[in-house]
């Protein structure tokens, strides 16, 4: 039995998320279905990084499985997109030790939101960029970012349905640019919760628009009580952008380089 490691990247406006689910239609599905054929399995299970909702895209996801199958790595990477839908594709393949694993094995994971700033909503972007109508503050922003930045227990952040065993994540970096209407927060942490940066991102943007001092990102955090915070933001607009690994398992040099920001810094 051997271990197999792939990078994934997917458009998530076309799947239900990545769990799967009785009906299908979810990235789990359409990748264990189509890993199973090149298998010649009647049944193959993937285990992710990260799961993400629908409307979320992934840059950066990996998943691993085992099997007994023989195969060369061009098979679980040309053959596997050649059974997937046009909206997932696998990056790269690798044989891994049977002892790494997709979640328990990343060191931490990147995600990048994308909003647009300006009146009118948009079109092209819809699936691909949140949206808010008024002018925001990203001084502000950045300064209410700072007190969320490090070790802290983020429940005031975290969804009612999130399955969790600790709240407490450290939160490595979160750094916002802006340039010509949009407007990017990429979030760097060892894990997120559910609904974590969906609902950092909506608690930064009420700090922006003037509603809250940048000190009071810092009093829902302290509050550990998730109506302190603002309403989730939409899942359009965020990406998981880079799962990170030690260099002990090996992977391709491609899964630790991180997309170049679309929104140069200041």
């Amino acid at each position: 039995m051997k271990r197999i490691a792939l990078g994934i990247e997917y458009d998530g406006s076309r799947f239900l998320g990545w769990q799967t689910q009785p009906g299908g239609g979810t990235v789990q599905d359409a990748l264990e279905t189509a890993i199973a054929t090149i298998a010649a399995r009647p049944e193959i299970t993937v285990t992710c990084a990260g799961r993400t909702d629908r409307g979320v895209h992934a840059r950066g996801q990996v998943v691993h499985f085992d099997t007994d199958a023989e195969r060369p790595d061009s098979a679980w990477v040309r053959g596997v997109n050649a059974l997937l839908p046009d909206s997932v594709a696998v990056v790269w393949s690798a044989c891994v030790p049977a002892d790494f694993h997709a979640r328990y094995s990343a060191r931490s994971r990147t995600y990048r939101y994308l909003l647009i700033n300006r009146p009118v909503r948009p079109a092209l972007e819809a699936r691909y960029a949140g949206w808010f109508h008024a002018p925001l503050d990203l001084d502000a922003m950045r300064a209410a970012a700072r007190h969320l930045v490090g070790e802290h227990d983020f429940s005031a952040f975290r969804s009612s349905e999130c399955q969790a065993k600790s709240p407490v994540r450290t939160l490595h970096s979160l750094e916002i640019a802006g340039a010509a209407g949009r407007i990017e927060f990429t979030i760097r942490a060892n894990a997120f919760l559910h609904h974590m940066v969906r609902n950092i991102v909506g608690t930064l943007v009420y700090v922006g628009k003037g509603r809250h001092a940048p000190r009071w990102a810092a009093e829902v955090l302290e509050s550990r009580d998730r109506a302190r915070a603002a309403p989730t933001f939409a899942p359009e607009g965020l990406c998981l952008e880079r799962v990170e690994y030690g260099a002990e398992w090996n992977l391709p040099a491609q899964q630790s380089r991180l997309r170049e920001s679309l929104v140069p810094s200041p």
